[in-house]
């Protein structure tokens, strides 16, 4: 307080001191008789000379002013923090039995402004249509509609066209799943290569044909296969408008579990490939697969410059509103967007799919018999009994009119006089017969439309994008520009569902162990790309042009390529068969070996780089016999002060950093089982704070010293149990069983409870309220009859049963000094919670791990559900893609499985006191069945198919780690939630921007370990493990040279 005064009072006299030296100059100016005399003939340029001095002073007196607020902010940060630093470096314990941590003067925690977040406090982008007052305002219920068995009956006044006639487009197209029945080069083999040769040839036969393609990732493999002619020859069938690009990502991503790093992942990998190789950029997107639709996408593919997009898993229900309203076509907007800067066209199609069948007008049983490709004789024919006949001139008119007829029913559901028609399905045009089926019997039908203006009808074969200008141009505006009176819309399309209760929120959750490994390998590949580009940049600076390791950009391409071919929507959503997520798995094993061994190969160009060890791959394998060193990446742009783990093989450790002083490390008992500790390998963890996207280094000498432990308790049911104590390091505690946890920051509370220990409740030691937190464990089963839960679809026999178990669970507690947890042992799961003893959001969150394992389990999917005092209500909210952050609205009209909701990364429920925020490592189906709830299906093993295709089960579940972080906030009294619609779209609340980065984006980009101990430590005939508190620094660009700090093991 002393030193702050005199700051003060300091910087107070010095601004004084130059306003008054200011003002008398001016006044000398002012008052000079002689100059008084000159008058009007002062010379101009002393006027300027003064202009010039005053404009400087008022400079200085603008940075002193900073200067000054600079220095009382430190002042007031290392006031309000009321640490003293205690001598030595190790943590001790304070008289409540806590363990305290030593000051280091540092700040551990980010400034937060409220202007760093305007999007959740300015009001909110102004919308006709919101996607929350839709589901309020619909009954959800499914009438028969005629033969639009979702829809209603569409009639039409003959003469509406006399004036305007309809103009319409014709998109044939072939979607292409990469991996879903068969393998990705299964398909290429089988089918995609064939479809791409066709096109060549039959594509050039008539300037009149057009096409479409999305999946870069087939086009690309067919390229690099095709000769010089063909890629001549598809060249010119793009660039002369007959084929067109559509999207351009590396695969038609899934939109509910794809994180939006992956997503732009594979959108830029598709891009820049048609960038170099044809030299184009997609101008529409089309997603007729994706189970529902995320805002997230719509932003991207408006930064991606993309003009208009086309969606299609829609609920029938939201269809069948906006068809009624003609809705179908709007101006799709970001929920903070104030203006239309977000905005971007795009066009729903109305029908149940996106098959021939489904797309020509309302009535299928019609429409079916212009699918050629069903022609009699074939393989497929149409369900409704009434095949496609062969156009030819005795039946050209009757089948023109019948077909038009359709066309002007479609249409009626829009608002502009321009009708899309897509022409095509899974797979289709293999053959070439194929391709003269479709294109010769349609051109007869449009040559005669065309040549009877009785019929007031342009019909042509387009690609998307010549339908959208076609739109642009009857309304008069420019590509991408809102059409006079069309709508604008806000929010997203969960979730979907196709048919009566059949809600798609199932593949949520479905194989959640290759969600969780998804996310492994995006961190992977993200910290290879960084490191990668710092060495770019300091070989470049450096002149070191001829050691950069130019081959490594291949291993960094094909990973980027393997990562991006897993968010296709069959593949992360776990709907694809057995042996094709296997192919998808040993293909990331592949490329993650390349680019975990890309830094090792780095580690000469990288700036800060120890030159003492020599790298290590994977491969390698070595004993630790002297001065080891670990090199630890901070991937992500924010500091971050964080304990890292390391197995180690003896337990006289201790950590250095450079200058040679001790960490605080914490060791503890690696477990075989529930109660047997490992006599060779020993985990100790220590602190570390880490600058954004840089590099710190520690050692470790292996020497007889004082240990920091950790406290171990074994309980089984408030009774005691056996345990092998091998080392005396641990302290064997058997009197009684903890009922709470401590840190410095908050203590939770446990309860045992019918042989279930679980979290009870959560308080902070700054906070005299005690909150409510009970976690649970529920079980779901299936229908016993008709239609059952599969990979795609949640179809539940009813609300959740708590699960039980026989024997009670064995319960591990370990309190140390920089970190306390506690492990309880189940039969389906194994769950440990734990909190760490570091200043900073780290601190204040309490990190929740649970294995699961049901692979002895029939039709069960088991969920964690955490039941609180928070007086949420019916509304909560979850992520889209990582990216925004959007407002749920529990529904009793709608069944169980249709409030589950995709959660990328966290979802939380509020109150006006406080906010409960659950951050997850890996894509997982979320809801809030009741107030101050909410609820996480874990993982889902189901033993038939649920007739969406498939034709398999999920029976082929892993032991999966689910991690998870709980940060419970309390919030300002005068920021009150609101639980009206309105007011929920004129305020959608944020996590605080800290608690944003630290939990979320610490599970997408992990601290690295570059060197050593990470892959090595699995080869060692005795390991151990330590743990230790790494902060690591920031820097706010990717390519700015990281700051490092070296500390050693030694033995």
């Amino acid at each position: 307080m002393k030193l702050r005064k005199q700051v003060t009072v300091c910087g107070g006299a010095i601004f004084c001191v130059a306003v008054f030296s200011l003002y008398l100059m001016l006044d000398r100016v002012q008052h000079d008789p002689a100059r008084r005399q000159n008058g009007g003939n002062f010379p101009r340029s002393q006027i300027s000379v003064l202009q010039n001095r005053i404009e400087q002073l008022e400079q200085l007196l603008e940075e002193n002013h900073q200067i000054i607020s600079h220095i009382k902010d430190s002042v007031m940060e290392l006031t309000d923090t009321g640490a003293v630093s205690p001598s030595g470096h190790l943590p001790f314990r304070s008289a409540n039995g806590s363990w305290v941590l030593p000051f280091d003067g540092r700040p551990t925690f980010l400034a937060v402004k409220p202007q760093d977040c305007q999007a959740a406090l300015g009001s909110h982008g102004q919308a006709d249509v919101q996607m929350l007052d839709v589901y309020s305002i619909l009954k959800f219920d499914n009438p028969d509609g005629g033969v639009w068995k979702q829809g209603f009956d569409i009639t039409y006044e003959p003469d509406e066209w006399d004036y305007e006639p309809l103009q319409v487009f014709v998109v044939p197209h072939s979607h292409n799943d990469p991996g879903w029945i068969k393998t990705f080069d299964k398909y290429f083999t089988d089918q995609t290569q064939h479809i791409l040769n066709n096109m060549v040839v039959k594509l050039a036969e008539d300037p009149r044909r057009k096409f479409i393609w999305s999946e870069i990732s087939f086009f690309s493999k067919w390229w690099e296969t095709a000769d010089i002619h063909k890629q001549e020859a598809m060249r010119k069938l793009i660039l002369g408008g007959q084929l067109e690009i559509v999207t351009g990502g590396w695969v038609m991503t899934d939109e509910a579990n794809a994180h939006y790093f992956a997503m732009i992942d594979q959108l830029i990998e598709g891009h820049q490939w048609l960038e170099r190789n044809l030299g184009i950029t997609p101008r529409s997107g089309w997603a007729v697969d994706p189970f529902g639709h995320s805002a997230t996408m719509s932003y991207l593919l408006k930064r991606a410059n993309l003009t208009s997009m086309l969606i299609q898993r829609v609920h029938y229900s939201i269809k069948k509103h906006f068809a009624s309203t003609r809705s179908l076509e709007f101006m799709w907007r970001q929920a903070w967007d104030t203006g239309s800067n977000t905005d971007i066209f795009c066009h729903m199609m109305p029908f149940y799919s996106y098959d021939v069948p489904h797309t020509c007008g309302p009535d299928p049983k019609i429409c079916c018999q212009f699918d050629f490709k069903r022609l009699p004789g074939g393989r497929i024919n149409c369900p409704w009994k009434v095949p496609p006949k062969v156009v030819v001139e005795a039946n050209v008119a009757e089948r023109a009119h019948l077909l038009l007829d359709q066309y002007r029913k479609k249409s009626k559901l829009y608002r502009s006089k321009v009708l899309l028609v897509p022409l095509g399905d899974d797979f289709r045009y293999d053959k070439a017969l194929e391709w003269d089926q479709q294109y010769t019997n349609y051109q007869k039908l449009f040559d005669y439309m065309n040549s009877h203006p009785e019929m007031h009808v342009q019909a042509q074969f387009g690609t998307l994008t010549d339908y959208f200008n076609a739109v642009y141009k009857a309304h008069g505006v420019a590509q991408g520009s809102r059409p006079a009176d069309y709508p604008v819309l806000s929010g997203d399309f969960f979730a979907y569902a196709d048919r009566e209760d059949h809600y798609w929120t199932g593949y949520y959750t479905s194989r959640p162990f290759y969600k969780s490994l998804d996310r492994v390998i995006e961190s992977h590949l993200r910290g290879a790309e960084i490191l990668y580009s710092l060495a770019v940049a300091n070989a470049r600076h450096a002149g070191m042009e001829g050691r950069y390791p130019f081959s490594d950009y291949a291993l960094l391409v094909d990973a980027r390529r393997s990562v991006g071919l897993f968010q296709h929507h069959d593949a992360i959503t776990g709907t694809a068969k057995e042996n094709v997520v296997v192919d998808y798995g040993t293909s990331w094993t592949q490329q993650d070996r390349g680019i975990i061994c890309v830094p090792w190969r780095l580690s000469s160009p990288l700036p800060h780089t120890l030159a003492s060890p020599r790298p290590y791959c994977a491969s390698d394998c070595f004993f630790l016999l002297s001065t080891r060193y670990l090199v630890l990446f901070n991937p992500i742009e924010q500091e971050r002060l964080c304990v890292v783990t390391v197995l180690v093989n003896t337990v006289r450790v201790r950590v250095l950093t450079e200058d040679g002083q001790t960490l605080p490390v914490q060791l503890s008992a690696q477990w075989g089982s529930a109660s047997q500790m490992s006599a060779e390998v020993f985990e100790v963890r220590h602190k570390t704070n880490s600058f954004g996207t840089s590099a710190a280094a520690v050692s470790a000498q292996f020497s007889i010293i004082v240990h920091t432990g950790s406290v171990i308790v074994l309980c089984l049911s408030w009774k005691k149990i056996n345990v092998s104590v091998r080392h005396s390091y641990i302290e064997h505690c058997m009197s009684r069983c903890y009922t709470n946890i401590l840190s410095s920051l908050f203590w939770f509370f446990l309860k045992d409870s019918l042989w279930l220990f679980h979290l009870q409740s959560i308080k902070h030691k700054d906070d005299p309220q005690e909150v409510k937190v009970q976690m649970q464990f529920v079980v779901y089963g299936t229908r016993p009859s008709k239609d059952k839960s599969g990979a795609y679809l949640f179809l539940p026999d009813g609300k959740a049963k708590p699960y039980n178990q026989k024997e009670p669970p064995v319960v591990r507690v370990v309190e140390g000094p920089l970190f306390s947890e506690v492990v309880a042992h189940y039969q389906h799961f194994q769950q440990t919670i734990r909190i760490h003893n570091v200043p900073g959001v780290d601190g204040l969150s309490i990190d929740i791990t649970t294995m699961v394992d049901i692979r002895d389990q029939t039709n069960k999917e088991l969920a964690m559900r955490l039941v609180t005092d928070i007086q949420s209500g019916d509304v909560f909210y979850t992520d889209l893609n990582g990216f925004q952050m959007q407002p749920r609205h529990h529904h009793l009209k709608l069944p169980l499985q249709a409030n589950f909701y995709p959660m990328s990364s966290q979802a939380y429920i509020q109150d006006s006191h406080h906010r409960l925020t659950l951050h997850t490592a890996q894509s997982l189906g979320v809801t809030s069945l009741e107030s101050g709830q909410l609820e996480v299906i874990m993982d889902r093993r189901l033993m038939q198919d649920d007739n969406r295709g498939l034709g398999q089960g999920l029976k082929d579940n892993k032991k999966t780690t689910n991690r998870f972080r709980l940060l419970l906030e309390r919030r300002s009294m005068g920021n009150k939630p609101r639980h009206r619609y309105r007011d929920r779209k004129s305020r959608i609340g944020a996590p605080l921007i800290s608690t944003h980065y630290h939990p979320v984006l610490s599970f997408c980009f992990p601290l690295h370990s570059l060197t050593l101990f990470s892959f090595v430590f699995l080869c060692f005939s005795r390991s151990i493990t330590f743990s230790m508190m790494a902060s690591l620094p920031n820097s706010l660009f990717i390519l700015s040279s990281p700051k490092s700090r070296v500390m050693e093991f030694k033995r």
